[in-house]
Order: structure tokens, then sequence, then C-alpha cells
């Protein structure tokens, strides 16, 4: 059942990497979906901290299906832009406090897998996923780092089409930064 709920999950998620990369808001509507089967299999394998990351996957996809189509529905400009360096201090101080919060307490408190690992990973899954939906390239850089070690970390709890997917999707944030690079205005640069 775990391995059906695992395969279904992957298909979904790289239908939506894939839309992702292209800026087409039915990307939202796959990681729903996907999200919703992975909830199950995280919680089942003792990842909790993947658990509680693919509730808020859920809820945004819910709200970047909402926003992607405010935007292109009214017609605005929605384009792709860099964060402001005081943004990117702010999002690493706030999400490694979060991480080693979250980290202590599940190591401490559960019989969490990797609790600090699997911390990180979500935490600052979070936070890519926010500057997804604003469409700030910087959450390509977040996503490099983020799936490189969640490989590890699904390795470890022997999932192995998860730690393919995640394998594709570290291959394909690397298109994925230099795609939306490409896309990016001179004028929307920060220092």
């Amino acid at each position: 059942m775990d391995k059906t709920i695992e395969i279904i999950s992957v298909i979904l998620g790289l239908a939506y990497l894939y839309f992702l990369i292209k800026e087409q808001i039915i990307c939202w509507i796959f990681g729903i979906l996907s999200s919703l089967l992975s909830i199950l299999l995280f919680y089942r394998t003792g990842l909790y901290s993947e658990s509680i990351l693919y509730i808020y996957y859920v809820l945004i996809g819910v709200y970047g299906f909402y926003y992607w189509n405010k935007k292109t529905g009214n017609n605005q400009t929605f384009e792709i832009t860099e964060l402001p360096l005081k943004s990117y201090v702010l999002f690493i101080v706030l999400g490694e406090v979060l991480a080693l919060s979250l980290g202590y307490t599940f190591d401490n408190y559960t019989d969490a897998n990797a609790p600090y690992l699997d911390a990180h990973t979500t935490v600052f899954s979070f936070i890519a996923s926010f500057l997804e939906i604003k469409k700030y390239l910087a959450s390509w850089k977040f996503w490099i780092i983020i799936n490189g070690l969640t490989v590890f970390l699904y390795l470890d709890r022997g999932l192995n089409y998860y730690t393919g997917l995640t394998v594709i999707y570290l291959i394909f944030s690397f298109v994925g930064y230099i795609r939306w690079k490409a896309k990016l205005k001179p004028s929307t640069i920060y220092t």
C-alpha cells in the first residue's frame, strides 16, 4: 500500500514540477494532490516534520493557485524578481531558529527519525515555497540545497521512489533556476 501511494505521489509531483518551471497555474493542482498522499506516507514512516511540511504544501498550494490566478486573471504583470539581500539574511536566521527548535522538540518528545535534518528540510521548504509563490528567483537557490539534503533523508528511510523523485527535483531545481533567471528583468535585481 505504501509503495502504491509513494508511486502515485511521485508521478503527481513530477507533473507539479514540470508545470511550475513553465509557470503554469495547473502546477498547484498537481502539487496539492501529491501532497495529500504524501502526508499519509510520511506519517507512516515516522518523518513527522515531513508530514507537517506536506500539510503546509496543501495549504500553500491552495494559496499559490489563488495568488497566481488573481495575478494573471487581472492582467497584472507577474514577473520573476530577485530577493533583497536583507531578506535572504532574515529568512536564513529565522529558518535556523525554527529548524533547531522543531528538531529539538521532535528529538526529545517523539520517536522521530533524523529529527534535525528533517526539521531543517521542512522549515526551509516552508520558506522556499513561499518565495516560489511570489516568483522570487531565490526560491530555486533554496530548493537546490533542500533537495540535496532531502535525498539523504529519504535514502535513510528506505523511500526509494521519493529519493528518485528528489534527485529529479534537485536536477530540475537547477533547470528552474536557469530558466527563471533568463526571464529576470535587470530592474528587478536588488543588492
